[in-house]
């Protein structure tokens, strides 16, 4: 689809007058002759269009951060659910306002590239990106402060004004050390914000410090990794190669004397000293005493002496922290590792607060920036002549557009990271498993920031390139998957997942909520043994010996279990073939697996049989008919009786199938049609009318044949 085309069908009317003028731009580029007026007054039309749109994006950006801010005055114990909605309908505003915005920054985009390879000696790219983005920074707009707050609203209202406490979710180990099986998806731009709501709605946003307000800033980034001349580490991780490694030295936000801590990690890919298990580890350092441990002038042990000094750690944590810290050196030392590759982006996180046990993060902005000399230029260079372990003339303003374009590279889409402890029990979440089988995101295994960044902008020095680098250049946006995602009703409720908030808040309803009083470790575990936060498709594979009692608080009892012959005609085929990640689904399983806040309604039930019944009737009206026809008609009547009765058992075939899939769907909680019937009386119309014009086309003759023989008789 070209791109005047998408934008016009993803247009919200309402502010229509406030996008790009795409097209009318567009067809003033195709003017033959340009005076240098035309010029002059092209470049007046486009500083004045991105004035409209960053401006409207302003304003609603700030009427948005004013309703949240509002909202967490009113919030008290009585509001807590019709704060939660309003809170519901501000994501989805958000959501637009995203939208619209990424749709005009592609635009303006498109335009200056077509104008600068149209016009000859035309040379909008150096004013757009300079003085009108400094003037007007379209690309320099964030929402991330808004998710931060509405996430934070969100969860004291789920929570009912409880107290999280972090020690009730001490599980996942230190902090340093992770142990995780993670899995990585690409998010297109379009659907980016749309994700973070989703998730918002289960996991709330991980902020890194809780010591102060959360700014723009403090979702910033960097990392720089080691390598050497060969690319010896590159190489390792791509063939996943026993023991590879990735060595990085990263920091968050801005750093500046305030925040000088720096995170000097690495990932192992089956490490030998963890029965072949892939591990990544990490110890903090500050800033001025990074380029002495690169060199090798602060040893493993001054930092092990630095560490008992502090007092703060227990012998062992500063035993693993020295084993870490010595390992890294010696491949620095040994290997000849130099800083090569800086990745930026910015990160937000979903966890429960000190629960490693299931993380998500979706990293935006992603851009690879080059740190090595190989070619000659000295970018860390310090002014006494020494190099710096990283460059000092990139900070973390995105789109860092004072770099030279062969020093960077912009990844086109966000980076969705899965991380679960399964080696603590964890299992995917229900939830998570069908936002990651939708089209809002696209899978791409093994995807490592650092190899892609290193195959592009070291294409010469490197031999094999990854395999994802083909993706790039198709469009990874999926058909649409109905009832995923955010949307509005007809009477423009928002929904999420086709289903309004408080119905997916039922989701968790089953997990525990910890007060202060319940800081007992023991307490927690005997609870999460009975009921886990996170429900999982492979429960039922989970075996315990420890006996429970299992009290239903719903109105809607759970039925006990039913033979085959008791079950709706779809269950009884669906149990039997139906399969889900190996496991054999029965209808018992099947009502497990039912969303916990999931309620049967009567009124729908019996809607869906008056439905049966008027289309039943309607058939027998027909079948009536149609058998008058062949009783007592002529040849023609016959057949037009016989084309009823062909249609009245069609119709009463699908209205029997309609029947039992509504009924289905009402009963197990699946969704895999819309309820509503839009096709059965489009094609009865078209049959009934079919049917009238057969008749009509067939009686034709008989009437002129008729008229003729009356105008000869009268003659006669």
């Amino acid at each position: 689809m070209k791109f005047g085309a998408e934008i016009n069908s993803k247009t919200k009317e309402p502010w229509r007058s406030s996008y790009i003028q795409y097209d009318a731009l567009k067809i003033k580029l195709k003017q033959e002759v340009w005076s240098e007026k035309d010029k002059s007054d092209f470049i007046t039309l486009i500083e004045a269009e991105l004035a409209k749109v960053y401006k409207f994006v302003e304003i609603r950006l700030q009427d948005l951060l004013t309703r949240t801010d509002y909202y967490l005055t009113t919030i008290e114990p009585t509001t807590y659910d019709s704060v939660a909605d309003s809170l519901a309908e501000i994501l989805i505003d958000v959501d637009d306002l995203a939208k619209f915005h990424e749709l005009n920054l592609s635009g303006f985009d498109k335009i200056v590239k077509k104008h600068d390879k149209w016009l000859v000696g035309g040379d909008l790219k150096s004013k757009y990106y300079g003085p009108m983005l400094e003037a007007y920074p379209l690309d320099k707009q964030r929402f991330d402060v808004l998710i931060v707050r509405i996430s934070k609203m969100h969860d004291i209202c789920r929570l009912s004004g409880n107290a999280r406490s972090t020690s009730a979710y001490g599980q996942g180990g230190d902090q340093t050390a992770f142990e995780r099986a993670t899995n990585k998806y690409w998010i297109h731009p379009d659907h980016i914000t749309e994700v973070k709501a989703m998730i918002l709605l289960h996991l709330p946003v991980h902020v890194f410090n809780q010591k102060k307000e959360y700014e723009y800033t403090d979702a910033a980034v960097s990392s720089v990794y080691y390598d050497n001349e060969d690319f010896e580490l590159y190489q390792e991780r791509l063939e996943r190669s026993k023991g590879a490694e990735a060595i990085r030295i990263r920091w968050y936000g801005q750093s500046n004397e305030l925040n000088d801590d720096v995170y000097v990690e690495r990932k192992t890919h089956h490490a030998a000293w963890l029965d072949d298990k892939s591990v990544k580890d990490r110890f903090r350092l500050k800033e001025n005493q990074v380029n002495a441990f690169v060199d090798g002038s602060y040893s493993a042990d001054d930092f092990k002496k630095d560490l008992e000094k502090k007092g703060k750690l227990e012998q062992l944590s500063i035993e693993d922290k020295h084993f870490v810290c010595q390992g890294i050196q010696e491949s620095i030392k040994q290997k000849g590792l130099k800083p090569m590759c800086r990745v930026f982006y910015n990160r937000t996180a979903f966890q429960f607060p000190g629960d490693q046990r299931l993380r998500i993060s979706l990293d935006s902005n992603l851009s690879f920036i080059r740190e090595d000399h190989l070619d000659g230029t000295a970018r860390r260079q310090l002014p006494n002549g020494e190099h710096n372990w990283r460059r000092m003339d990139v900070g973390i303003d995105h789109p860092f557009r004072k770099l030279k374009d062969t020093d960077i590279l912009r990844f086109p889409y966000a980076i969705l990271e899965t991380k679960i402890q399964s080696h603590l029990g964890q299992t995917i979440p229900v939830w998570l498993s069908d936002l990651l089988d939708s089209h809002l995101v696209h899978e791409v295994p093994r995807f490592s920031k650092y190899i892609h960044g290193a195959s592009q902008l070291f294409q010469n020095q490197v031999s094999t390139k990854p395999y994802w680098l083909e993706a790039l250049h198709q469009d990874i946006r999926k058909p649409f998957t109905a009832n995923v995602g955010l949307s509005r009703s007809q009477s423009f409720k928002p929904l999420f997942n086709g289903r309004h908030r408080r119905s997916v808040a039922y989701d968790t309803m089953d997990e525990p909520i910890y007060t202060k009083q319940e800081e007992s470790a023991g307490r927690y575990q005997q609870f999460d043994k009975l009921f886990s936060p996170f429900r999982s498709r492979t429960n039922s594979k989970q075996k315990s010996n420890i006996p429970y009692l299992a009290i239903n608080l719903s109105n809607n009892p759970i039925p006990p279990a039913k033979d085959k012959k008791s079950m709706d005609l779809i269950s009884r085929f669906w149990s039997v073939n139906r399969f889900s990640d190996g496991v054999k689904k029965t209808d018992s399983d099947l009502l497990r697996r039912r969303k916990s806040g999931f309620k049967l309604d009567p009124k729908a039930f019996f809607a869906n049989e008056r439905t049966f019944m008027s289309w039943l009737h309607f058939c027998a009206l027909l079948l009536t008919i149609s058998l008058n026809l062949l009783n007592y008609g002529d040849r023609i009547s016959r057949l037009v009786g016989a084309f009823f009765i062909i249609i009245s058992s069609i119709i009463s075939f699908y209205s029997l199938i309609r029947f039992q899939l509504r009924a289905y769907q009402m009963r197990t909680g699946r969704s895999f049609a819309n309820m509503e019937d839009i096709v059965g009386p489009a094609v009865l119309c078209v049959l009934l009318v079919t049917a009238l014009g057969i008749n009509f086309y067939l009686r034709v003759p008989l009437i002129f044949s008729s008229n003729e023989i009356a105008v000869t008789n009268t003659t006669k």
